[in-house]
């Protein structure tokens, strides 16, 4: 398998670029378009074509019932991924620096260093890392906690074949790039991307072991559900649901703070939120009606309130969903982040209003019936 890279959507996040009128955030634009953008990708594909030389057993691996966990952002997909990341003789979860790096041959050589340092180094080079994240990740913290070495969205997969959801947060051109709709693209286009997203997850089980199953998170997944259950038709859903009168606005405020950080203007900034609203409610509404038409595929809801509240019954409730086990060993982590979690806290405010939303809206344009199926009782209007 080839490293994927969409050129289609790179040519039209050009085309914006070259038509963005502040002189210093269209330069920036460019030379992360037309230098950063392709030096990586082009280093990424030579490492992937040269995967399939130095491990041709890469091929064989299988990806035997995934778990994909979906879900508007704010709604608990990370702090699920990271509750059964810590279940690590089953599952198989990849941190931020190994999406970034997709090549196997890339990951076994940061691993190395890693080990280099810890051995020959006395960790400095881990410590230096460690300064960087907390520089590079400061202003977004409290809204979505990111590190390196940190399980992460899987989407980044493709960032550097600019397919990502992540471009999202970098360029405000919401509407006019599709990063989210996938179930609804041509057939070719999109099976190309999953075949592509395929070859990742074969990488990432033979760093990790190819017994294991592997585990996904990301809320941009939420529409390609389809398009998931096409390429892996054994895959399991975990499903997180909160209010959206929460969740939308949360992720609103973490997008306007992004745009903020790369001086982008308030009326781009406002048009892209817009858009990005409409995206949210599909969020809501693509995963169950996908799901609908696959009745045979595992899944399970998980209320936020009881996974924040009490994760160890959540994650019970989610292992017998999904034809899963909990071991003695993981029911004692559990009871230990259950612990954790009821001391968590967070500044991050926000509200309908700051982004013109009318209290009852998104009770109308998700359903009644959804809000109903999960006891929401905000936003009537």
């Amino acid at each position: 398998m080839l490293f994927h890279f969409d050129f289609a959507t790179w040519a039209r996040m050009l085309g914006l670029a070259l038509r963005e009128k502040r002189g210093a955030l269209r330069a920036w634009f460019l030379f992360r378009l037309l230098v950063w953008v392709p030096l990586v990708a082009s280093f990424h594909a030579v490492c992937f074509f040269l995967d399939g030389l130095a491990f041709p057993s890469l091929r064989g691996i299988a990806v035997n019932a995934p778990v994909f966990l979906v879900g508007h952002a704010r709604s608990g997909t990370t702090l699920l991924q990271r509750l059964m990341s810590l279940d690590g003789e089953r599952f198989c979860t990849p941190r931020l620096y190994e999406l970034y790096f997709p090549s196997l041959l890339q990951k076994k050589l940061l691993r190395a260093i890693g080990a280099f340092d810890r051995r020959f180094l006395g960790r400095r080079l881990a410590r230096r890392v460690r300064r960087w994240e907390e520089r590079r990740y400061r202003a977004t913290q409290d809204i979505h906690a990111m590190g390196l070495f940190k399980p992460e969205e899987d989407d980044v997969f493709f960032y550097y074949s600019c397919a990502s959801g992540f471009w999202m947060t970098k360029l405000p051109y919401l509407g006019k790039l599709d990063f989210y709709y996938v179930d609804r693209w041509p057939e070719r286009r999109r099976r190309r991307l999953m075949r592509f997203y395929r070859a990742c997850i074969q990488r990432q089980l033979y760093l990790d072991g190819p017994e294991k199953i592997y585990v996904s998170k990301s809320p941009v997944f939420a529409g390609r559900v389809g398009a998931l259950l096409e390429e892996f038709p054994d895959a399991r859903f975990g499903i997180t649901m909160r209010d959206p009168n929460e969740t939308i606005p949360s992720l609103l405020k973490l997008l306007k703070t992004s745009y903020g950080l790369y001086g982008i203007a308030p009326d781009e900034s406002a048009r892209a939120l817009k858009a990005q609203v409409d995206i949210s409610v599909d969020t809501y509404r693509n995963p169950l009606a996908a799901l609908a038409q696959h009745p045979e595929a595992k899944r399970a809801a998980i209320d936020y309130t009881e996974l924040t509240g009490s994760p160890r019954a959540a994650l019970e409730k989610l292992y017998t969903a999904l034809g899963f086990d909990v071991t003695p060993e993981f029911a004692a982590v559990l009871a230990r982040e259950e612990q954790r979690a009821k001391r968590h806290e967070t500044s991050h405010r926000y509200s309908l209003a700051e982004f013109g939303l009318r209290e009852g809206e998104l009770r109308e344009r998700i359903g009644e019936e959804v809000f109903a199926e999960f006891g929401w009782v905000g936003g009537r209007a």
